[in-house]
């Protein structure tokens, strides 16, 4: 009877410390000005995908499956330029190139390591499209492989392990416990207060956290920039996704999930159980031979989100992680 009420308080203690230390914070990037906020996501419960009866459903969205998902921090904004561009600047190198102000050190495509971290090549052409790089603008057009680069490069700077999310995560924290087509409700006429679509924007993302956020205090998870996702797009996941925090591992470069929809999209691509599959198009006007692995010259509309697990994983794991998702 000891024992048990040993282990009983025991365990009530260590979640309430864990419950102490994991609450919403904001991160400094170390030697710099620029900070983010991580929003703490709760673990629970809930149902993934899209029912057959709601409008705009697509056969991807299912069948809907109840899944769990452990306790994350996920960024309550999409990554911006001021952060984007500290990667950029962070090398030392003998090639530079300026664009917009900016100095960037220009490795090769193909090299693989630099000081420990891979180094994205500057813009050839200005994909901003004009919008320009200041810190409330939502950094655009970098392809999986640069967005996975940024969080090596975040962890080096950092000590701590940030990703991309995963599909079932980045689901789950947009509808913020709601089982809704949108976080607030199936009616899209309310979508204008929430994200940026094409309704509205007049073919322009925009400065990010402008427009109401949802219930966990996420900003444009709808709209604005689309967003990867770590996983490998399988238009058949649902059929035998886990029940606990799923994901689908790394395949070929096609395709990738995207989550969000962009403020190039219709209101119903914008819905929570939503899901892009990557294209090679994306990329198609790219004068450079062989292609560049770091940007993509028709998809201006890309940007990304991080998150951070609850539980920091050991080195071995962190290095196992980016060894497979850089292969």
């Amino acid at each position: 009877m000891k024992l048990f009420f040993l282990l009983t308080f025991l365990s009530i203690s260590f979640q309430y410390l864990f419950s102490q230390d994991f609450k919403t914070y904001t991160q400094t990037i170390p030697g710099t000005a620029v900070t983010f906020k991580m929003a703490a996501i709760p673990a629970g419960n809930f149902t993934i995908g899209s029912p057959v009866t709601e409008r705009g459903r697509d056969e991807d969205e299912g069948p809907q499956k109840e899944i769990k998902i452990s306790a994350f921090w996920m960024a309550t904004k999409e990554v911006t330029f001021a952060e984007w561009d500290l990667y950029f600047k962070d090398a030392t190198l003998p090639q530079e190139k300026k664009l917009d102000g900016v100095t960037y050190a220009t490795p090769k495509d193909n090299e693989l390591k630099i000081d420990g971290v891979t180094r994205a090549t500057p813009q050839y052409i200005d994909l901003t499209y004009g919008m320009g790089r200041d810190a409330r603008h939502p950094s655009n057009s970098m392809s999986h492989v640069a967005a996975i680069m940024y969080c090596k490069w975040l962890y080096s700077k950092t000590g701590i392990f940030f990703r991309l999310p995963t599909e079932a995560e980045w689901e789950y924290a947009c509808r913020a416990g709601s089982n809704t087509a949108y976080p607030f409700g199936n009616d899209p006429e309310s979508l204008k207060e929430y994200g940026f679509f094409k309704k509205d924007t007049d073919y322009d993302y925009q400065h990010v956290g402008q427009l109401k956020p949802n219930k966990w205090g996420l900003y444009d998870m709808l709209g604005n920039l689309s967003e990867w996702t770590i996983d490998q797009y399988d238009p058949i996941y649902y059929n035998s996704i886990k029940s606990q925090d799923p994901l689908t591992v790394p395949g070929a470069k096609y395709p990738k999930t995207v989550k969000g929809g962009s403020f190039l999209d219709n209101a119903k691509e914008l819905r929570c159980a939503n899901r892009i599959p990557s294209r090679a198009n994306w990329n198609k006007r790219d004068p450079q031979i062989p292609k560049s692995i770091w940007w993509l010259t028709d998809g201006m509309f890309m940007g990304i989100r991080i998150v951070r697990p609850s539980k920091q994983p050991s080195k071995e794991e962190i290095e196992k992680f980016f060894a497979l998702y850089l292969k």
